[in-house]
């Protein structure tokens, strides 16, 4: 599909969420979490933002590491690496960065953004990734861990580095603090979003809460996204 065929057709932030919520509810499935896009300034850049945007995911878009898929079953995917927070009750834009740490369980992740547009990235405009359920494709994520657990204070969040490897070659490395300056400040910018068009975050769902690199194309071989702080590994084999 191209862009050109709904030019003009969505130009601003409430009627491109209204057409994401339209397409989630075709999907006919449960939401298992949100993504969380455009969180470096780099990335609002490349989509004339100035704010991240989000998606919903329905639950079959999650799936626990390792994982195995052709590529003939997806379109045009990127690959990123990202911290996986998961709500062990409902999480509140009152909550602080701490209370939320104590409120969610975090995992090492690996998202594969995909579009139904072609030759959409870096060109599709902000408002077809918003109607597009933020580009979402899979998310991968690893062995969860309580959040206060792995980190010892808000601002240790900030500082997770990862690798992400293809065929054991290092494509790419990142610091979690190129996602808002902290992962946690995603997730509460994501809370707050949705508190304020009337829903909520809810337990057991899940947020992949931005990308720590620019994302490479996604391609035939195992890719693997290697954390630090005893996160682990996240390892996705792509078959033909």
């Amino acid at each position: 599909m191209q862009e050109t065929t709904w030019k003009d057709t969505v130009t601003d932030d409430q009627t491109a969420y209204q057409v994401q919520a339209r397409l989630t509810e075709l999907k006919q499935e449960t939401v298992g979490g949100y993504k969380v896009s455009l969180t470096s300034e780099e990335t609002q850049k490349m989509f004339a933002s100035t704010t991240p945007l989000y998606g919903a995911q329905v639950k079959s878009h999650f799936l626990a590491s390792p994982v195995k898929r052709s590529l003939k079953t997806l379109m045009e995917p990127l690959v990123e690496v990202e911290l996986e927070f998961r709500a062990k009750e409902d999480l509140r834009a009152s909550d602080s960065l701490e209370e939320l740490m104590h409120k969610t369980q975090v995992a090492a992740g690996m998202e594969v953004p995909d579009s139904r547009f072609s030759n959409w990235f870096p060109k599709l405009s902000k408002y077809m990734v918003m109607s597009d359920a933020a580009v979402g494709g899979l998310v991968l994520y690893g062995k969860e861990f309580e959040t206060t657990n792995v980190f010892k204070d808000v601002a240790d969040v900030a500082t997770v580095k990862c690798e992400l490897y293809h065929n054991d070659e290092k494509v790419r490395e990142g610091v979690s603090a190129e996602v808002l300056g902290n992962p946690l400040k995603s997730l509460h910018w994501l809370v707050a979003k949705l508190e304020e068009q009337g829903k909520s975050f809810k337990a057991g769902q899940m947020v992949s809460s931005g990308t720590f690199v620019l994302p490479p194309k996604l391609s035939v071989g195992k890719w693997s996204a290697r954390f630090d702080h005893g996160l682990g590994a996240v390892d996705f084999e792509v078959t033909d």
